[in-house]
């Protein structure tokens, strides 16, 4: 896997994630939605932490900097 994220993507994602989680511990979002967006968040972090995400690659799109050689 190549790394297709960037910094910045990965903290929006970060920062997602954290607010579903918060809303859904609160008791803000509950039942059928509140379960999907906590898989939603998890997904985000994972995603996150390996800097990758399988949807860019269908998509074509990569957001982290050019590698230098």
């Amino acid at each position: 896997m190549k790394k297709n994220m960037g910094n910045t993507d990965k903290i929006i994602r970060f920062v997602l994630a954290a607010i579903i989680t918060v809303l859904y511990f609160t008791g803000t979002v509950t039942g059928t939605l509140g379960i999907v967006l906590l898989i939603v968040a998890g997904v985000f972090i994972v995603t996150s932490l390996v800097n990758f995400c399988p949807l860019y690659t269908l998509f074509g799109l990569k957001t982290c900097p050019a590698e230098k050689r």
